[in-house]
Protein backbone atom coordinates (compact mmCIF):
# COMPACT_ATOMS: atom_id res chain seq x y z
CA UNK A 1 0.00 0.00 0.00
CA UNK A 2 2.69 2.27 0.72
CA UNK A 3 3.55 2.35 -3.10
CA UNK A 4 0.19 4.40 -3.30
CA UNK A 5 2.27 7.48 -1.71
CA UNK A 6 4.16 9.60 -4.86
CA UNK A 7 7.27 10.46 -2.26
CA UNK A 8 7.54 6.41 -2.12
CA UNK A 9 6.84 6.04 -6.01
CA UNK A 10 9.46 8.78 -6.77
CA UNK A 11 12.37 7.23 -4.56
CA UNK A 12 11.41 3.78 -6.35
CA UNK A 13 12.06 5.15 -9.14
CA UNK A 14 15.30 6.66 -8.40
CA UNK A 15 16.45 2.94 -6.80
CA UNK A 16 15.17 0.52 -9.51
CA UNK A 17 17.49 1.82 -13.27
CA UNK A 18 17.58 -0.29 -16.10
CA UNK A 19 19.46 -2.76 -15.38
CA UNK A 20 20.72 -6.65 -16.43
CA UNK A 21 17.63 -7.87 -15.75
CA UNK A 22 16.11 -5.52 -17.94
CA UNK A 23 18.24 -6.58 -20.56
CA UNK A 24 17.40 -10.42 -20.40
CA UNK A 25 13.65 -9.51 -20.88
CA UNK A 26 14.58 -7.16 -23.61
CA UNK A 27 16.12 -10.12 -25.18
CA UNK A 28 13.39 -12.46 -24.36
CA UNK A 29 11.19 -10.30 -26.26
CA UNK A 30 13.63 -10.15 -29.46
CA UNK A 31 13.65 -7.44 -32.35
CA UNK A 32 10.23 -8.79 -33.89
CA UNK A 33 7.47 -6.83 -32.35
CA UNK A 34 5.21 -8.23 -30.72
CA UNK A 35 2.68 -8.39 -27.65
CA UNK A 36 3.79 -7.82 -24.06
CA UNK A 37 1.90 -7.99 -21.01
CA UNK A 38 4.03 -6.40 -17.68
CA UNK A 39 2.27 -7.76 -14.48
CA UNK A 40 3.43 -5.47 -11.82
CA UNK A 41 5.29 -3.14 -13.84
CA UNK A 42 5.83 -0.58 -11.43
CA UNK A 43 7.73 2.50 -12.91
CA UNK A 44 6.94 0.85 -16.31
CA UNK A 45 10.97 1.30 -17.02
CA UNK A 46 11.08 -2.16 -18.48
CA UNK A 47 7.52 -1.17 -20.95
CA UNK A 48 8.54 2.06 -22.51
CA UNK A 49 12.06 0.32 -23.28
CA UNK A 50 10.14 -2.48 -25.13
CA UNK A 51 7.99 -0.05 -26.45
CA UNK A 52 10.76 1.99 -27.62
CA UNK A 53 11.51 -0.77 -29.72
CA UNK A 54 8.39 -0.95 -31.40
CA UNK A 55 6.60 -3.79 -28.99
CA UNK A 56 2.82 -3.41 -28.52
CA UNK A 57 2.59 -3.18 -24.43
CA UNK A 58 0.25 -3.03 -21.31
CA UNK A 59 1.82 -2.63 -18.02
CA UNK A 60 -0.26 -3.36 -15.03
CA UNK A 61 0.34 -2.33 -11.56
CA UNK A 62 -2.18 -1.98 -8.32
CA UNK A 63 -0.38 1.46 -7.33
CA UNK A 64 -1.81 4.40 -9.03
CA UNK A 65 1.16 6.55 -7.75
CA UNK A 66 3.99 4.60 -9.50
CA UNK A 67 1.69 4.38 -13.08
CA UNK A 68 1.77 8.47 -12.64
CA UNK A 69 5.61 8.48 -12.78
CA UNK A 70 5.62 5.70 -15.64
CA UNK A 71 3.37 8.03 -17.78
CA UNK A 72 6.24 11.04 -17.59
CA UNK A 73 8.72 8.72 -19.22
CA UNK A 74 9.52 8.50 -22.92
CA UNK A 75 7.56 6.47 -25.22
CA UNK A 76 5.16 6.16 -22.30
CA UNK A 77 2.40 6.93 -24.67
CA UNK A 78 2.70 4.12 -26.68
CA UNK A 79 2.15 1.96 -23.58
CA UNK A 80 -1.90 0.69 -22.12
CA UNK A 81 -1.42 1.74 -18.56
CA UNK A 82 -4.17 0.04 -16.19
CA UNK A 83 -4.50 0.61 -12.85
CA UNK A 84 -5.29 -3.18 -11.33
CA UNK A 85 -4.08 -5.79 -9.02
CA UNK A 86 -2.71 -9.04 -11.25
CA UNK A 87 -4.73 -11.44 -9.63
CA UNK A 88 -8.49 -9.40 -10.71
CA UNK A 89 -7.25 -8.17 -14.37
CA UNK A 90 -9.28 -9.32 -17.05
CA UNK A 91 -8.95 -8.30 -20.55
CA UNK A 92 -9.78 -9.92 -24.10
CA UNK A 93 -6.48 -9.37 -25.26
CA UNK A 94 -4.27 -12.39 -26.17
CA UNK A 95 -0.20 -11.69 -25.33
CA UNK A 96 2.98 -13.03 -26.84
CA UNK A 97 4.58 -12.45 -24.16
CA UNK A 98 3.65 -11.69 -20.26
CA UNK A 99 6.60 -10.97 -18.05
CA UNK A 100 6.72 -9.87 -14.17
CA UNK A 101 9.92 -8.55 -13.15
CA UNK A 102 11.33 -6.70 -9.96
CA UNK A 103 11.01 -9.93 -7.99
CA UNK A 104 7.18 -9.28 -7.61
CA UNK A 105 6.37 -13.01 -7.89
CA UNK A 106 8.13 -13.00 -3.91
CA UNK A 107 5.47 -10.26 -2.83
CA UNK A 108 2.81 -13.75 -3.53
CA UNK A 109 2.63 -14.78 -0.04
CA UNK A 110 0.41 -17.73 -0.40
CA UNK A 111 -0.12 -20.52 -3.03
CA UNK A 112 -3.39 -18.87 -3.18
CA UNK A 113 -2.07 -15.56 -4.60
CA UNK A 114 1.05 -16.58 -6.53
CA UNK A 115 -1.69 -19.73 -8.56
CA UNK A 116 -4.18 -16.51 -8.91
CA UNK A 117 -1.45 -14.52 -11.01
CA UNK A 118 -0.09 -17.57 -12.83
CA UNK A 119 -3.89 -18.41 -14.03
CA UNK A 120 -4.10 -14.63 -15.07
CA UNK A 121 -0.84 -15.22 -17.12
CA UNK A 122 -2.51 -18.24 -18.48
CA UNK A 123 -5.70 -16.85 -19.30
CA UNK A 124 -4.13 -14.24 -21.52
CA UNK A 125 -1.33 -15.98 -23.12
CA UNK A 126 -1.61 -17.11 -26.87
CA UNK A 127 -1.38 -20.48 -28.31
CA UNK A 128 1.94 -20.17 -28.29
CA UNK A 129 3.02 -17.15 -25.94
CA UNK A 130 5.36 -17.20 -22.89
CA UNK A 131 5.44 -16.09 -19.61
CA UNK A 132 8.97 -15.02 -17.66
CA UNK A 133 9.06 -13.87 -14.33
CA UNK A 134 12.22 -14.64 -11.57
CA UNK A 135 12.80 -15.44 -7.64
CA UNK A 136 15.54 -15.64 -5.49
CA UNK A 137 17.09 -18.79 -5.03
CA UNK A 138 16.18 -19.43 -1.57
CA UNK A 139 19.77 -21.41 -0.96
CA UNK A 140 21.16 -18.03 -0.30
CA UNK A 141 20.71 -16.10 2.85
CA UNK A 142 19.64 -13.21 1.98
CA UNK A 143 18.59 -11.98 5.70
CA UNK A 144 21.83 -11.95 6.45
CA UNK A 145 23.75 -10.46 3.17
CA UNK A 146 20.47 -7.69 3.24
CA UNK A 147 21.93 -7.28 7.38
CA UNK A 148 25.67 -6.55 6.33
CA UNK A 149 24.26 -4.23 3.54
CA UNK A 150 25.48 -0.66 4.27
CA UNK A 151 23.43 2.52 3.65
CA UNK A 152 22.91 3.47 0.02
CA UNK A 153 22.94 6.50 -1.35
CA UNK A 154 20.25 8.04 -3.86
CA UNK A 155 19.86 11.12 -5.90
CA UNK A 156 23.67 12.09 -5.58
CA UNK A 157 22.78 11.41 -1.65
CA UNK A 158 20.71 13.64 -0.83
CA UNK A 159 18.29 10.31 -0.05
CA UNK A 160 19.97 7.75 2.14
CA UNK A 161 18.30 4.44 2.41
CA UNK A 162 18.75 2.17 5.05
CA UNK A 163 17.39 -1.81 5.31
CA UNK A 164 16.87 -3.74 8.33
CA UNK A 165 15.72 -7.09 8.66
CA UNK A 166 12.21 -7.11 11.09
CA UNK A 167 11.35 -11.46 10.76
CA UNK A 168 13.32 -14.26 8.96
CA UNK A 169 11.49 -17.52 9.51
CA UNK A 170 10.97 -20.06 7.13
CA UNK A 171 9.89 -19.24 3.43
CA UNK A 172 9.41 -15.46 4.65
CA UNK A 173 11.79 -12.48 5.21
CA UNK A 174 10.53 -9.14 6.80
CA UNK A 175 12.13 -5.80 6.65
CA UNK A 176 11.86 -2.37 7.26
CA UNK A 177 13.60 0.52 4.81
CA UNK A 178 14.03 3.71 5.77
CA UNK A 179 14.45 7.09 3.94
CA UNK A 180 16.07 9.57 5.47
CA UNK A 181 16.11 13.61 3.50
CA UNK A 182 17.49 16.15 5.07
CA UNK A 183 14.27 17.22 6.96
CA UNK A 184 12.15 13.94 6.87
CA UNK A 185 12.13 10.36 6.55
CA UNK A 186 10.09 7.82 4.75
CA UNK A 187 9.41 3.90 6.37
CA UNK A 188 8.01 0.81 3.83
CA UNK A 189 7.47 -2.52 5.49
CA UNK A 190 7.37 -5.26 3.27
CA UNK A 191 7.92 -9.18 3.59
CA UNK A 192 9.00 -11.58 0.44
CA UNK A 193 8.43 -15.10 -0.05
CA UNK A 194 11.35 -17.62 -0.78
CA UNK A 195 9.80 -20.49 -2.39
CA UNK A 196 12.05 -23.27 -4.11
CA UNK A 197 11.95 -24.17 -7.91
CA UNK A 198 10.15 -27.42 -7.06
CA UNK A 199 7.31 -25.11 -5.28
CA UNK A 200 6.97 -22.14 -8.07
CA UNK A 201 7.37 -25.28 -10.58
CA UNK A 202 4.56 -27.25 -8.79
CA UNK A 203 1.99 -24.13 -9.17
CA UNK A 204 3.21 -23.38 -12.99
CA UNK A 205 2.02 -26.72 -13.58
CA UNK A 206 -1.55 -26.41 -11.53
CA UNK A 207 -2.31 -23.03 -13.51
CA UNK A 208 -2.12 -24.66 -16.92
CA UNK A 209 1.22 -23.51 -17.64
CA UNK A 210 4.72 -25.60 -17.71
CA UNK A 211 8.25 -24.58 -17.36
CA UNK A 212 10.18 -24.71 -20.44
CA UNK A 213 13.50 -23.19 -19.02
CA UNK A 214 15.07 -22.69 -16.08
CA UNK A 215 17.92 -19.63 -15.45
CA UNK A 216 20.42 -19.35 -12.73
CA UNK A 217 21.72 -15.77 -13.66
CA UNK A 218 20.69 -12.69 -15.99
CA UNK A 219 23.42 -14.29 -18.68
CA UNK A 220 21.09 -17.28 -19.51
CA UNK A 221 23.47 -19.80 -17.68
CA UNK A 222 21.89 -22.78 -16.37
CA UNK A 223 20.44 -22.73 -12.58
CA UNK A 224 22.40 -24.54 -9.91
CA UNK A 225 20.85 -25.47 -6.71
CA UNK A 226 23.34 -24.17 -4.34
CA UNK A 227 25.32 -21.54 -6.75
CA UNK A 228 22.40 -19.23 -8.84
CA UNK A 229 21.21 -16.21 -7.50
CA UNK A 230 18.29 -15.97 -9.12
CA UNK A 231 15.44 -18.78 -10.41
CA UNK A 232 14.34 -17.37 -13.96
CA UNK A 233 11.07 -19.26 -15.26
CA UNK A 234 9.96 -19.25 -18.95
CA UNK A 235 6.91 -21.18 -19.24
CA UNK A 236 3.90 -21.71 -21.73
CA UNK A 237 0.61 -22.86 -21.74
CA UNK A 238 1.06 -26.64 -20.89
CA UNK A 239 -0.25 -28.66 -24.59
CA UNK A 240 1.97 -26.05 -25.98
CA UNK A 241 4.61 -27.55 -24.27
CA UNK A 242 3.62 -31.00 -24.60
CA UNK A 243 3.29 -30.60 -28.68
CA UNK A 244 6.50 -29.19 -28.46
CA UNK A 245 8.16 -31.75 -26.31
CA UNK A 246 6.53 -34.63 -29.07
CA UNK A 247 7.53 -32.68 -32.12
CA UNK A 248 11.27 -32.98 -30.67
CA UNK A 249 10.86 -36.31 -29.97
CA UNK A 250 9.58 -37.74 -33.24
CA UNK A 251 13.03 -35.55 -34.90
CA UNK A 252 15.26 -37.30 -32.76
CA UNK A 253 13.53 -40.27 -33.42
CA UNK A 254 13.58 -39.53 -36.90
CA UNK A 255 16.94 -38.66 -37.14
CA UNK A 256 18.07 -42.04 -34.91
Amino acid sequence: MEYHDPRIAAIYELANPLGRDAEFYLSLAGLRPSSILDLGCGTGTLCCALASRGHQVTGVDPAGAVLDVARTKACSEQVEWIESSVQSYISSRRFDLIVMTGHAFQALLSDADALAVLKTARGHLKDRGRIAFETRNPAIDWAAEWSARPPRMLSGGTIIETLEITSAKGEFVSFRTLYQFPHESLTTHSTLRFPSRQQVESLVARSGLAVRQVFGDWDGSSFEQTGSREIIFVAEIADEASRIRGCSHSLRKGLN
